[in-house]
């Protein structure tokens, strides 16, 4: 069992989750989420703007218990916490945008629905995601790539406040005055490209603490975000990473190790 958080809502998700941004085929895409949900990861994040939203259902909905039963061969749809999101140039018309998304999944509902962008955006936006939270067909709403400044404008007039705010957070990416006002308003950071996209994974302090911890680069990176109270959305396709992006919660990083991290931050 993957650990998990709380959302203000009272959901509670994995801290680790699958990212599917950039998977190169349909059909890869398909047995990435199966072996995903196989080995043990039980929330899955896609968006409109990935291009893969029926590939990502189709994975998922082979990965449910056959017709008729609870357990065998499969994973029950209410443990599988499914993300997509709303893409700025859909914000003219959010409800054809969302059942869209429905569709492409092949779901009845989603269980966390994002506003994937803040460009363009307006208060309508936000009411739409409120009506599908009412509706039934979206367990929980929140935002993407907000700052500080544009959080506070949406809990300025908002009935359901976002519960989470999903954005690119890393050692190299280090927002903390962010992170610090999310846990004041009880938003949950949720980090994206948490291992750089590999770009940085070969950083000289990351690896000196993998082979302290007798971890990978990536596992390290992964804990960092754990340790800020931060989840996290690895990607990966291969099986063997997808068990290793998982295997963070044996051990944790000291004081003096995450400050080390922390200042690698170029921002």
């Amino acid at each position: 069992m993957i650990p998990t958080v709380k959302l203000n809502n009272g959901v509670t998700i994995p801290l680790v989750g699958l990212g599917t941004s950039q998977m190169k085929t349909p059909a890869e895409t398909v047995e990435v989420i199966k072996t995903a949900l196989k080995v043990g990861y039980r929330l899955i994040d896609t968006a409109t703007m990935y291009g893969n939203e029926e590939p990502v259902g189709t994975g998922i909905r082979e990965s449910l218990p056959a017709s008729g039963t609870r357990q065998a061969g499969g994973v029950p749809r209410e443990e599988i916490i499914v993300t997509t999101k709303l893409w700025p140039d859909d914000f003219g018309d959010p409800h054809a945008a969302f059942a869209a998304s429905l569709e492409r999944l092949g779901l009845d509902y989603v269980d966390i629905y994002l506003v994937h962008w803040p460009r363009g955006y307006t208060p309508p936006v936000w009411k739409a995601l409120e009506s599908f939270v009412k509706d039934g067909r979206a367990k929980t709403i929140g935002i993407s790539n907000f700052s500080i400044e544009e959080t506070e404008g949406v809990l300025s007039y908002c009935e359901i406040p976002p519960a989470l705010n999903q954005v690119q957070f890393n050692p190299f990416c280090y927002n903390a005055a962010l992170l610090e006002y999310s846990k004041s308003k009880n938003i949950v950071l949720q980090a994206y490209r948490p291992l750089t996209r590999g770009e940085r994974i070969g950083d000289g302090t990351v690896a000196a603490l993998a082979k302290k911890y007798g971890k990978s680069p990536a596992q390290i990176l992964i804990r960092w975000n754990l340790e800020h109270g931060v989840a996290a959305i690895p990607k990966s396709t291969h099986e063997e990473r997808l068990k290793e992006n998982l295997d963070v919660f044996d051990f944790s990083l000291s004081a003096e190790d995450m400050q080390a991290l922390d200042a690698l931050s170029d921002i």
